[in-house]
């Protein structure tokens, strides 16, 4: 089961059954690390580091104030959110090549890892985004297809492949390398190891010699993310050989449980650098912690989402509307018209889909974002040619009247129409959720397709 999606099954749960509390509650925070316990137990993440998260989440939990009007669930698994990302590391840390050039980076991990293909995709990211002169070696002399392999995917990177053969021994490979790298200025040496199937005293000897004579800048471990409790021995074994500086999380986009992406990171303590996303030769990401953690999380960018909601939200703005509508006063077009045009600050339809949960969003279906904008704008224009009288009173909007609305809007008569028709489905929204506007209408997003038809 990926991990993805059974975390955030079980925190959607929760949320759900959490939503009528106004607090968060020492009950209500056992029940939550209970659900993320199994839930990262089950995605294989090595139990001292389940202990050590579920102790954190825990301390920040407690007593936290709901934030603005999102619920207590949604709090919680804000602070979910939060330590998984400094779990698997803070923000974003590229490579390092602060040194006098050739910059080495040294490749490490077991075989079937893609540490070859890992290489000249690291080759690739420096020549495109770093704009690096980048040569590329193997040291895998066990190997004669390895030798090659990296010939020929170093090509495809638009790098440059330094020769050797099996009968050469690693050391004088790295060392021949590093001085053809040292004459033609090269910005950047690529030392692809050998690996084994598991741990042996042999490789690990032979990988802390090439680390002396080399001196890399960086020392990237390579770790297969589908290996769960196995990435874990192996990182061990390499951390306690090597001053590793970085982790690339490999095959990150199949079903992979994800825990290695969280035990990985803390048994090293090196930073996840890089997250293989796919096969192709620019399938690298420069990993992004808070990013992937949304994505073990299964909930977009909800986070993202709730700070937008607090920045660019009038929360007084939808709290009147919220007494209001509660007070029994009906539900005009002004209101309607604010509504759109706080969705609008927030970045627009696409922009808050772009947010939304994947769940949420595969029950809108694929809706085409820039009609969408389109006609929230129409919509905009079709309100704004009203008098402000008929806006307060929708009732007098008999044909003359949207005839010259229309007019002024520039739109059919049957656009006025079809407004009105979503204006009473809003207003017949509002009633049943007595107020509550933006917010609840955000959870309702997932709706949002039949309005904009």
């Amino acid at each position: 089961m990926p991990m993805a999606s059974t975390l955030s099954d079980r925190l959607s749960r929760l949320v759900k059954t959490m939503r009528g509390q106004a607090r968060i509650t020492d009950t209500n925070v056992q029940d939550m690390l209970r659900e993320v316990r199994m839930a990262l137990l089950e995605a294989d993440v090595a139990l001292p580091v389940v202990r050590d998260f579920i102790a954190r989440v825990k301390e920040k939990a407690l007593g936290t104030e709901v934030i603005g009007s999102l619920n207590p669930g949604q709090a919680l698994v804000g602070v979910v959110h939060k330590e998984l990302s400094r779990t698997m590391g803070e923000g974003v840390s590229d490579i390092n090549l602060i040194t006098q050039p050739p910059a080495v980076i040294l490749m490490a991990g077991l075989q079937g890892a893609g540490k070859t293909t890992t290489t000249a995709k690291l080759a690739k990211h420096l020549i495109e985004r770093r704009k690096k002169k980048v040569l590329t070696v193997s040291a895998d002399v066990y190997r004669p297809a390895a030798i090659e392999q990296l010939k020929l995917v170093t090509k495809q990177a638009g790098a440059e492949w330094f020769p050797s053969t099996g009968e050469q021994k690693p050391r004088d490979i790295a060392l021949a390398a590093l001085d053809h790298a040292r004459r033609h200025y090269f910005d950047v040496l690529l030392v692809d190891t050998a690996g084994r199937l598991a741990i042996d005293e042999a490789l690990m000897a032979e990988i802390r010699d090439l680390h002396a004579c080399l001196n890399p800048i960086e020392t990237l471990f390579v770790v297969d993310a589908m290996q769960g409790q196995d990435a874990i021995n192996t990182a061990k074994a390499f951390k306690e050989a090597l001053p590793l500086t970085g982790i690339v999380l490999t095959k990150l986009d199949g079903d992979s449980r994800g825990g290695a992406a969280l035990s990985v990171r803390q048994i090293t303590g090196a930073p996840i650098k890089f997250a293989g996303v796919s096969e192709k030769i620019d399938g690298l990401e420069v990993f992004d912690a808070e990013r992937h953690a949304g994505r073990v999380l299964g909930m977009g960018d909800i986070l993202a989402l709730v700070e937008q909601v607090q920045s660019n939200v009038d929360l007084g703005a939808a709290q009147k509307l919220a007494d209001k509508v509660k007070s029994g006063d009906a539900f005009d077009l002004n209101d309607f018209l604010s509504q759109l045009s706080q969705m609008k600050k927030m970045g627009g339809l696409s922009g808050l889909m772009d947010k939304l949960p994947s769940a949420m969003t595969a029950k809108a279906g694929n809706v085409d974002m820039d009609k969408a904008e389109r006609d929230v704008k129409r919509m905009e224009g079709i309100i704004l040619s009203m008098t402000p009288l008929e806006r307060r009173k929708p009732d007098l909007l008999k044909a003359s009247r949207k005839r010259r609305i229309a007019a002024g809007a520039g739109v059919h008569v049957q656009e006025v129409n079809r407004l009105l028709n979503q204006f009473e489905q809003m207003q017949g929204m509002m009633k049943k959720m007595k107020g509550g506007g933006l917010m609840k209408m955000m959870k309702r997003m997932g709706g949002m397709k039949g309005m904009m038809g």
